[in-house]
């Protein structure tokens, strides 16, 4: 499992590695019931605090995303289609967001901009 970690960005560490976890499940790179490295491997491997990967773990398992065993680990949770759904829905929501503001700057209406989704749309 690839995590990249950036100090450049202004996301929080945590929140990379949860997001970097949560797109592996989403694209299904990561499968229901694939362990996960233990916190202190991940935190090894990242050089980074082993409080960090566990704001990361638990910010997941909140989510739905992982489920904890004791004694054996962190594994890929069993995808609720529902929760799955309201993910993808809030990806969209953001990148339709930034096309809007680009649109806005470029002074294309929301007629125009509806066009270009729904041409696009079509082509899939």
């Amino acid at each position: 499992m690839d995590i990249i970690i950036s100090n450049h960005s202004d996301e929080p560490i945590y929140a990379q590695i949860e997001n970097q976890i949560k797109a592996l499940i989403m694209q299904s790179k990561l499968k229901a019931g694939d362990a996960l490295p233990s916190m202190r491997s991940l935190a090894k491997d990242l050089r980074i605090s082993l409080i960090t990967t566990k704001r990361a773990y638990e910010e997941l398992e909140r989510d739905g995303f992982i489920v904890t065993v004791a004694g054996k680990g962190c594994f890929v949770a069993a995808k609720n289609t529902q929760f799955v759904r309201e993910e993808n829905l809030k990806e969209i929501e953001k990148l339709l967001t930034k096309a809007v503001e680009i649109a806005a700057m470029c002074d294309i209406s929301q007629n125009e901009l509806a066009e270009i989704l729904s041409y696009i749309y079509e082509e899939k």
